[in-house]
């Protein structure tokens, strides 16, 4: 069987990575998960913290939900000024938003 070419096309090879194809949309991400630890000084900390401790998920968590026990006992000597009232709203609001999303995975939450 000869074979076929169009005008000026000449010989052509390329290699078709199936992986380069396959992944292509989602970028140089392989895996399913992918985490960029950035520039850290201490990268081998980080991934034994991630391993041993806690995902960067269960670690803000349970930033949040220390905040939040923090926050409903805070009594502050002098009134807030409104930048401070500010950013304190909008973290309630955020941990309640938190607060939601967990209960309706059927997790724990407290609530600010």
């Amino acid at each position: 069987m000869s074979a076929f070419k169009l005008p000026l096309s000449g010989n052509v090879s390329q290699l078709i990575s199936p992986w380069t194809s396959l992944f292509s949309a989602f970028g140089s991400q392989v895996g399913l998960i992918n985490i960029n630890l950035g520039q850290s000084t201490a990268p081998e900390v980080e991934q034994e913290i991630l391993e041993d401790v806690g995902s960067y998920g269960r670690q803000l968590g349970r930033i949040g939900d220390a905040l939040t026990v923090l926050m409903k006992h805070f009594h502050p000597e002098q009134p807030l000024d409104p930048e401070e009232e500010k950013a304190l709203r909008a973290l309630r609001v955020m941990l309640d938003q938190i607060a939601d999303i967990k209960v309706r995975h059927d997790r724990s939450a407290v609530r600010p």
